[in-house]
């Protein structure tokens, strides 16, 4: 098993990170050869998933989210809160929080064109999110 805390600065509200390649490292890195890789983020306007990183694609998303929950209505969130941030939270509700990702061969268990990403959807310009990292399985190392 192995456990780390990942940051990934964001740049604000629509910022969409591949964190592909760092949690494929960390998997190598375990030398777990079968199990799972679950993916936190901690906080309520960020979320994880997967999808093709590519710009049309990204673009797309983006929009369908502010299509769900747009900037122009209003939100109980923000009446009570005042800090503008009401649709960030229903979009981060809408995506999910966490993925679970298999691993097989000491690799992540991804289709050709997925990819990992953490999306910022908070209104403020920049933050700094931290994703837990749990590998789960066995190895074909005795010790572990």
């Amino acid at each position: 098993m192995l456990q780390k805390r990942i940051s990934c600065p964001t740049s604000g509200e629509g910022d969409i990170l591949d964190i592909t390649s760092i949690i494929r490292d960390l998997v190598t890195g375990s030398e777990v050869k079968t199990g799972i890789c679950s993916l936190f983020v901690s906080g309520s306007t960020a979320a994880l998933t997967t999808i093709e990183y590519e710009s049309g694609v990204l673009k797309d998303l983006i929009r369908a989210l502010s299509i769900l929950a747009p900037s122009d209505i209003a939100y109980a969130h923000d009446s009570r809160w005042g800090d503008g941030n009401g649709r960030s939270h229903v979009k981060a509700s809408l995506v999910g929080p966490s993925l679970t990702i298999p691993v097989m061969d000491g690799d992540l268990v991804l289709g050709t064109w997925q990819q990992i990403v953490l999306i910022e959807l908070d209104t403020r310009a920049r933050r700094d999110r931290n994703v837990l990292v749990t590998i789960i399985g066995e190895s074909n190392n005795s010790d572990l």
